[in-house]
């Protein structure tokens, strides 16, 4: 029997679509193009996710941006995001909480200095803060201090537990890193009783640190400190279960080395901090900064 199916040639098909053999033709070149532009691209991203896990779609259209234009590749940032999509290849985010700050204590706290400061250039603010890893079915605590203009981590600690100790650490090592020993710094943090402790502010006083600290517990009042945290642990991959200390402890050294070295800022013109660090002047912003009740305004 034969079949009720006959072969039908290209030309014919096109013909019964109104269309030339050379459109066709032409679009499966383009097709071949298109497919090969998304595996140079996809590759792209993936060499930078090996260092940034977490970088989402407008970080990443910068980096590659040059990149691609020298091959050739025309891609914008929504097309970079749709492939991504296409590829299940945009970041999704995982919340876990612990409470890191307790500020019901009898320590002297000390006033906000930085609410009208504007800062034009590095080591004038370092800001601080603590954020937990997740280690087994335990938390350790990462306390960072950060450069409020490059966005630089100029030191951190990961420590079992929420005493100064760990935060002392991250200080040191900040101080360490200091290159502008002259120039008046100030020390921005929450009202931790880590901050409050007397070795951590004697430690402040003894580097001629100015003390400043939020007023009303508000994040805004430390929120580069908490960007940072965020960035870390959403870009960087901190916010999973490590199953070792050690583990935890490689992760978060890498992560930052890559962090100050690699990752570009949209509050820094897309600097990494490392660069961000040698500048001064304002730093043009690349994001519309969100509209907060005038008491709450960042210090950025």
């Amino acid at each position: 029997m034969k079949s009720i199916y006959t072969k039908v040639g290209i030309g014919q098909l096109c013909m019964l679509f109104g269309k030339t053999r050379h459109a066709f033709y032409e679009k499966s070149w383009h097709e071949e193009d298109r497919l090969e532009a998304a595996c140079v691209v996809l590759e792209m991203v993936a060499e930078i996710r090996r260092e940034i896990p977490g970088i989402g779609t407008p970080k990443l259209y910068h980096m590659i941006n040059k990149p691609i234009k020298r091959q050739g590749i025309k891609m914008g940032r929504d097309a970079l995001h749709q492939l991504l999509l296409d590829y299940g290849l945009t970041v999704k985010r995982k919340r876990r909480y612990a409470i890191t700050t307790n500020s019901m204590h009898w320590m002297k706290k000390y006033p906000n200095l930085i609410k009208e400061l504007v800062i034009t250039e590095s080591e004038r603010v370092w800001v601080s803060d603590i954020t937990y890893i997740v280690i087994g079915d335990d938390f350790n605590y990462l306390s960072l201090i950060t450069d409020a203009y490059s966005k630089q981590i100029m030191g951190y600690c990961l420590h079992p537990t929420l005493g100064a100790e760990g935060s002392l650490n991250a200080l040191k090592m900040a101080l360490g890193k200091r290159t502008k020993v002259g120039s008046e710094l100030t020390h921005h943090s929450d009202r931790g009783i880590q901050y409050c402790s007397g070795d951590y502010v004697k430690l402040l006083k003894d580097a001629n640190m100015g003390i400043s600290m939020t007023e009303k517990g508000d994040p805004y009042e430390n929120a580069i400190a908490e960007r940072v945290n965020g960035i870390l642990k959403y870009e960087f991959e901190l916010n999973q279960m490590f199953n070792l200390r050690q583990d935890a402890t490689d992760a978060v050294s890498r992560s930052i080395k890559a962090y100050n070295s690699l990752r570009p800022h949209m509050s820094c013109n897309y600097l990494t901090p490392i660069e961000a660090h040698k500048m001064s002047g304002l730093l043009e912003k690349k994001w519309k900064p969100k509209s907060y009740p005038k008491k709450l305004q960042p210090a950025i």
